[in-house]
């Protein structure tokens, strides 16, 4: 019948697990060493309540992924060892095999690493071999790759390790491990990446279950590559494939996705979810170790196999099978149920990502709410949409009977009994908005956020007795007062001043009605302020310098403007909230200027630009990673049947000079989900300078002379 093994492959959530609620658990967090020894030692039992006999964690899940600088302080490392002798001490990895994520320290030098553990016994320590070092990450800034590839050593012990389990030393390095019936061998997330990944020298070596412990973070439409990687990773090569991600947000500007998967001869035989508030997943299967034998039955791979180089084997006396023929319908009946990879759609996506990483800030900030000042536009109305979306899952979560869930929400609302009545009624507690009108607030704009928020604590007011009082003061100062130019003919200068005192004020009174709030209502503490900018916007500058996009946080700061259009149809429907219909046939406006009959203010003719080609400048200019002049000559073969040189040549100056002016607002931008490949993020997605030569003298020339070669063959 063959040799039948159970799998466990689990995700983090920086809340904590999936599947069904266990019991109090706390969030996986950087440096929350207790909480997360107690999901590990959870996640462990869970695994061998399911009769698994291998169990992979995600990436540094003792001291968190998202430490940052603080792996490059002793204590870090000091408290993750100490972390792993308590886990090693008791009787949680008697007869199970467990990966295990930490930093370590080798001959003085820090590593990423994943600790094999069996029987309180530690077989192999297996330092990352390529590091995570673009994008989002920086993982060389604290660790260094190990470079004797299939190659080890001998790794001394600290002394509080060896009093557990009386070993001196133990292997580290590039190995596998042999079991009785098979052999395990691991790998860490950007390897799985790599052009030549390590599991195909170890699959012809005759490893048959890899593991793979990441910490992967959620952007738009990504999950796809993740899955085609681990089905391709076993598809040629053969194998089991165990994939653990970290799930939820650790404090910073990504959330990590879970999907935990195990997948065989390219096939995914178990996938776990890829949003969820709840603390543990734990995703398991039953598989035949011999289909993967048969799987490798090709007289070439065969040949490849024959002549490829031996990895050092650590043997251990241990079977990961029962060898019961009885228990091959356990999980997974007498045939694999071989099953499509299951994908959200970006609308689900939008509304299932920011609403988990809002839940996650909500819960861990000790604030009690949210507060986002309501335009009457499509952005504001997608920050409150995504708010709503967290109250649904927040009460999907409490009817399923998920106690961490009810308890948090208990402690954001002070009441010790509360249990939400519906969605609705949760978000009225939670969510305070307030439309801030002036004399250029149209009446159907602010109709629009009334209607949304009907059902929030909603405040209305015009501000502009704080506007006139301002203006007011500058000529009592100055002699001078401003005028705006479409009325009133005043300059651009004076124009611009206007609008932004507008927007700067609502980010004060924002944060005002944030900390006051809750005092009105007879509590303490305060409310987050959330931002709305979206990130095309933010890539052309096109907002004002700590006005109210100015925030804690901004779930929508890395999303597109057409993604946001096509999430807000979606919940109309999927939400049931028919308003919504009139913010996707609104013209996008600031409404800073005054209206007239012949003059109303639009973002698309105030940027030059159109949102749909914002998305195209950013991806070219980050993903494609363009320059002006490249730029253009792309957009001249994309964009040639329908506009000329000379247009695409300007709109390019344009998008250039006008990106250019305005980086500098990037360095105050607000912490923003990171959702899209092109974000501008300043922190650390996006480094590039924030003082520019503007005009681009030598580019823009260049661009100049291909346009004039062009016009004159024509």
């Amino acid at each position: 019948m063959g040799h039948l093994i159970t799998l466990a492959t689990n995700d983090f959530d920086l809340n904590g697990w999936l599947l069904k609620p266990l019991g109090s658990s706390l969030n996986q967090w950087a440096l929350d060493f207790q909480g997360n020894y107690e999901r590990i030692v959870r996640s462990i039992a869970i695994a061998k309540e399911r009769g698994a006999t291998i169990r992979v964690g995600p990436e540094l899940e003792i001291p968190g992924y998202g430490c940052y600088d603080h792996f490059l302080e002793g204590d870090t490392i000091l408290h993750s060892w100490e972390v792993l002798a308590k886990i090693l001490a008791s009787d949680d990895t008697m007869g199970i095999v467990c990966d295990i994520g930490m930093p370590i320290v080798h001959k003085n030098v820090i590593y990423n690493c994943r600790v094999i553990v069996h029987d309180k016994q530690i077989l192999l320590i297996r330092p990352k071999m390529w590091l995570a070092n673009d994008g989002n990450y920086r993982e060389m800034r604290y660790f260094t790759p190990w470079m004797k590839h299939q190659q080890w050593e001998h790794h001394f012990l600290p002394r509080i390790i060896q009093e557990v389990t009386k070993q001196i030393k133990v292997p580290f390095g590039d190995c596998v491990v042999s079991t009785v019936d098979t052999c395990i061998g691991v790998e860490l997330c950007e390897e799985l990446f790599t052009p030549a990944s390590p599991h195909i020298l170890m699959g012809l070596d005759g490893v048959e279950i890899f593991t793979n412990s990441s910490a992967s973070h959620h952007e738009l439409r990504k999950l796809h590559t993740r899955v085609e990687l681990i089905k391709e990773a076993t598809l040629k090569l053969g194998g089991v494939y165990l994939y653990a991600n970290q799930q939820g947000c650790d404090g910073d500007r990504l959330y990590f996705d879970g999907c935990a998967m195990i997948a065989m001869n390219g096939h995914i035989i178990a996938q776990g979810s890829q949003f969820s508030l709840n603390d543990i997943e734990v995703v398991t299967a039953t598989i035949d170790i011999e289909d993967v034998r048969s799987h490798r039955t090709s007289r070439s791979r065969g040949m490849q196999a024959a002549g490829s180089a031996a990895f050092h084997r650590i043997e251990v006396p241990f079977a990961l099978s029962s060898g019961k023929s009885g228990e091959i319908g356990m999980d997974l009946g007498l045939k694999l149920k071989l099953s499509e990879a299951r994908f959200h759609s970006p609308e689900e996506e939008i509304a299932l990502g920011p609403a988990c990483w809002l839940w996650d800030y909500l819960r861990r900030s000790g604030t009690q709410g949210y507060f986002v000042p309501l335009s009457g536009g499509i952005d504001s109305c997608a920050t409150a949409a995504i708010v709503f979306s967290m109250c649904r899952l927040v009460f999907d979560a409490v009817t399923r009977g998920d106690k961490q869930v009810i308890a948090d929400a208990r402690r954001i609302v002070g009441d010790p009994k509360y249990i939400p009545s519906n969605p609705q009624e949760f978000c009225n507690r939670i969510f305070h908005t307030c439309y801030m009108g002036t004399e250029n607030s149209s009446v159907e704009t602010r109709k629009r956020a009334k209607d949304l928020s009907e059902a929030i604590n909603r405040q209305d007011l015009n501000m502009d007795t704080l506007v006139t009082a301002t203006v007011d003061l500058f000529a009592f100062v100055t002699n001078m007062r401003p005028r705006f130019r479409n009325r009133d003919g005043g300059s651009n200068a004076e124009n611009l001043a206007l609008q932004n005192i507008q927007a700067r004020l609502r980010m004060v009174l924002a944060y005002m009605f944030a900390q006051l709030l809750p005092w009105v209502r007879g509590r303490e503490g305060g409310l987050l302020v959330l931002g709305s900018a979206n990130v095309d916007e933010s890539l052309r500058g096109y907002l004002t310098k700590y006005d109210c996009s100015s925030a804690d946080i901004n779930p929508i700061g890395g999303i597109s403007k057409t993604d946001l259009k096509k999430f807000i149809a979606y919940a109309r429907d999927a939400f049931e909230i028919p308003i919504l219909n009139d913010f996707l046939s609104a013209t996008p406006t600031a409404e800073l200027e005054p209206i007239s009959e012949t003059y109303v203010q639009s973002d698309e003719a105030d940027m030059g630009m159109t949102y749909d080609e914002l998305s195209v400048f950013g991806r070219l200019r980050k993903v494609d990673k363009c320059g002006p002049y490249s730029m253009f000559t792309k957009l001249v073969h994309e964009w040639g049947s329908f506009l000329s040189p000379v247009q695409i040549a300007e709109k390019v100056k344009r998008f250039f000079t006008e990106y250019a002016r305005n980086r500098h607002k990037m360095t105050t931008l607000t912490p923003s989900y990171h959702a899209e490949s092109y974000s501008p993020d300043d922190n650390r997605f996006d480094l590039r300078p924030f003082l520019y030569p503007s005009k681009f003298p030598w580019q823009f020339k260049k661009i100049d002379e291909e346009v004039a070669g062009k016009t004159k063959a024509d």
